[in-house]
């Protein structure tokens, strides 16, 4: 009888240790750090993660296994960022500014992108454009939450332009930057966007009949609730995959169902418990290999260095300019400026798209270490401007109440 070997899967398990570990490290310095001088800990994710990776100490790399992780923490991420996306609250103005705003930042961007390519500082107007003209809402929920952004008349108008920064772009990369068949890959986001309705559908149906059951398990080891989003996250994130889709997109979707499933339900229980699966250990994965793979030995040119630069300036005017230019009717001028920061915050998208461009060749890896490094810098710059703008905002005016279901915040003197 012959015994056939069993494929075994190696494990750098030095590695995952090392990434565990700094994913630790990171949140024991925020904690440490007064509230006022703690950076995001998904800054000091990525920089931890070059610090131990193969560009310096060479203490982590990122093998098949590791990425693996890396992937469903991007899946978790983008869940959040649906998550978040309450339409009920953002409807009417919200919404419509929100996509008006993006759709003017892909203009000046592509526009900015078109200029650098002519002049040879760039090869593709389309991915440097694109890339450009994104927001990490995702990223800038955690931020946003510990400072009590998200339940007021800013936060309205930061969901909804934020939101549009994220979803628009994902669309970009599932139908124009990772095919060579737009036409093939919109019918197939048609066809996943009516299965998502459906399970939508059925999940606002049932989720009333069921949320006895569910409420139950809260406190209890089967973690029913737990498990049934994790199920959908990954389930989407796996049918996006083998739809030749962006993963990105099912969990961004995901997140949205479940939001529109436990409408109206007290979530801070819920909303816990998915937040410490999410951002306690999958998450960190994601940003921490990113730091890992960061070509660090790219941004040594002074090529590089100089793109950095340039990028972190121009993701504030693509993203920023349109922010202070259309909601002059809704939000005062401290305001509009420190939604100009936070829209202008940039990363995962980023990182995305470049990998995209790179693996292609449409990107230069001195452009893409750029467009990282400054997507990067804005994470750890622009949410602390942001917050900063809003302090004293609400010092000289005082916090207006959060916006009616029907979107239409009033207006800030």
């Amino acid at each position: 009888m012959t015994v056939l070997p069993t494929a075994v899967v190696e494990v750098d398990t030095g590695s995952f240790f090392a990434i565990v570990v700094v994913a630790a490290v990171a949140a024991i310095t925020v904690a440490a750090l007064p509230k006022k001088l703690a950076p995001p800990v998904v800054v000091l994710e990525l920089m931890l993660g070059i610090v131990v990776g193969p560009e310096l100490l060479d203490l982590a790399h990122s093998d098949d296994f590791v990425q693996f992780f890396s992937n469903l923490g991007l899946g978790m991420l983008f869940f959040f960022a649906g998550y978040e996306i309450d339409f009920q609250r953002i409807r009417g103005k919200p919404m419509k500014l929100g996509a008006w705003g993006w759709l003017l930042s892909v203009g000046l961007a592509y526009g900015i992108g078109g200029a650098l390519a002519a002049a040879g500082i760039v090869l593709s107007f389309l991915y440097t454009g694109s890339a450009m003209a994104t927001t990490a809402i995702g990223t800038l929920i955690p931020i946003l939450r510990d400072n009590g952004e998200l339940k007021t008349n800013f936060g309205t108008y930061l969901l909804a332009a934020g939101g549009a920064g994220e979803f628009g772009p994902i669309l970009l990369v599932t139908l124009v930057l990772s095919t060579d068949n737009p036409l093939h890959e919109s019918l197939i986001l048609l066809a996943f966007v009516a299965l998502a309705l459906v399970l939508a559908l059925g999940s606002v149906r049932y989720a009333w009949r069921g949320w006895p059951a569910l409420e139950r398990t809260f406190e209890a080891s089967s973690q029913l609730a737990v498990r049934v989003t994790v199920v959908l996250v990954f389930g989407l994130v796996l049918l996006a995959s083998k739809l030749g889709l962006d993963i990105l997109l099912g969990g961004f979707v995901a997140g949205m169902i479940v939001r529109l499933a436990l409408q109206g339900h007290e979530l801070q229980v819920f909303e816990s418990k998915l937040t410490a699966v999410g951002f306690g250990f999958f998450v960190p994965f994601f940003f921490v290999t990113s730091g890992i793979s960061f070509d660090l030995a790219a941004l040594g040119s002074l090529g590089a260095m100089l793109k950095l630069v340039m990028f972190f300036g121009l993701f504030l005017v693509v993203r920023g300019l349109p922010a202070m230019l259309l909601y002059r009717g809704v939000l005062g001028v401290r305001d509009r400026a420190a939604l100009a920061f936070y829209c202008a915050t940039e990363l995962p998208l980023v990182v995305a798209i470049t990998t995209i461009a790179t693996e292609t060749g449409h990107m230069r890896t001195s452009t893409a270490a750029g467009l990282v490094g400054a997507a990067m810098l804005s994470t750890l710059v622009y949410p602390f401007v942001g917050l900063a703008l809003r302090k004293s905002a609400e010092a000289e005016q005082g916090e207006q109440p959060p916006a009616a279901a029907g979107g239409q915040a009033p207006a800030i003197a």
